[in-house]
């Protein structure tokens, strides 16, 4: 016992006190107080935050790529489907010999294949099969809402409303207001809502909103004092469950149907391929404005923000990593 004594000091060690804190640790000692615990030491330094991109980069570039690649690939399958589709009309039309579960099957297989647009056309092609550089829209009309009941009107005040939370969206309307004024109104008043407003061929007022947008506007648009829109959807230009083949002349009217959306989908396929091609030369001249100087820059920045976990790297690694997909990679792979 007396060995161990020897091997510790008379006195125990105040760990992190200044040598002016010993007698108040004595009397804390003699109190049977327990000793005042050090301040706690000063937290690490976070580290620096990961740099989320490169200077020149075109930051748009992946997303436009994957969405032409998808919706060229969903346009190439309907496009098939809607050929043979189109031989086995021409066939069952000339001659009565033709099978007609044939054609009945292939109506469903492009039903079908309609059905899932949105997961396998991407965000840039919409229910008519129309390409475009930005995102799908839905177009709509509200019941009421015509030029003619609108200029025929007493000068008013039509109040929107999207959401419970929103503020009002205004028209200010006066008697002797062109269609073109009209227009113009509802489509600065509504743009906030990302709704927009233009007329159809027919001259007839619609509405657009991005498609992703419309389910939750179809429930939520109203109009205050009256309750809620109206709203009806601009139907699908292809509707194979309504192509008829129940006579030689519903044969006919769908052969017709099946070469307009054929002309569609050509026309869809040259808009994406001429995108496709746009981004390939994006990616040509980012790849010669990035300096290599740059990607070690941000490497070196990944591996040091990796190397120190905690929540702000984590938050820094898999926010840079969102949207980043199988499909993505493919379709930047093949552009080299």
């Amino acid at each position: 016992m007396d060995s161990l004594r020897s091997s510790y000091p008379a006195t125990p060690v105040n760990v992190g006190t200044a040598p002016n804190a010993r007698p108040e640790a004595a009397e804390r000692r003699a109190e049977g107080r327990p000793p005042q615990l050090s301040p706690p030491s000063a937290p690490p330094a976070a580290a620096a935050p990961l740099r989320r991109g490169l200077p020149g980069l075109d930051t748009r570039l992946q997303g436009d790529v994957a969405s032409a690649q998808k919706a060229i690939d969903f346009l190439q399958e309907v496009a098939a489907q809607l050929q043979a589709l189109k031989g086995e009309l021409s066939g069952k039309i000339s001659n009565l010999q033709a099978d007609e579960q044939q054609i009945e099957a292939q109506l469903r297989q492009l039903a079908n294949t309609l059905m899932r647009r949105r997961q396998s056309g991407g965000d840039k092609l919409d229910a008519a099969l129309q390409y475009s550089s930005a995102s799908a829209t839905q177009q709509f009309s509200m019941r009421g809402m015509t030029l003619e009941a609108l200029r025929a009107g007493p000068a008013r005040v039509i109040s929107f409303s999207v959401s419970n939370s929103g503020q009002p969206l205004s028209v200010s309307l006066e008697p002797g207001l062109s269609d073109e004024q009209i227009i113009q109104r509802f489509d600065r008043a509504l743009q906030p809502a990302n709704i927009r407003a233009s007329s159809n061929a027919n001259g007839q007022m619609v509405f657009a909103t991005p498609e992703a947008d419309w389910p939750a506007l179809r429930e939520n648009l109203v109009i205050l004092g009256s309750g809620r829109v109206v709203t009806e959807a601009e139907g699908a230009a292809l509707v194979p469950q309504r192509w008829g083949t129940e006579s030689t002349e519903a044969l006919r009217q769908s052969l017709q149907e099946v070469v307009r959306a054929l002309a569609q989908v050509r026309r869809s396929q040259d808009a994406a391929t001429r995108e496709l091609s746009m981004a390939r030369s994006r990616a040509a001249s980012a790849s010669v404005e990035v300096p290599a100087a740059s990607m070690e820059t941000l490497a070196q920045d990944f591996v040091s923000t990796a190397a120190t976990p905690s929540y702000d790297s984590l938050l820094a690694i898999t926010s840079a990593m969102v949207g980043i997909s199988r499909d993505r990679v493919q379709a930047l792979l093949g552009l080299r």
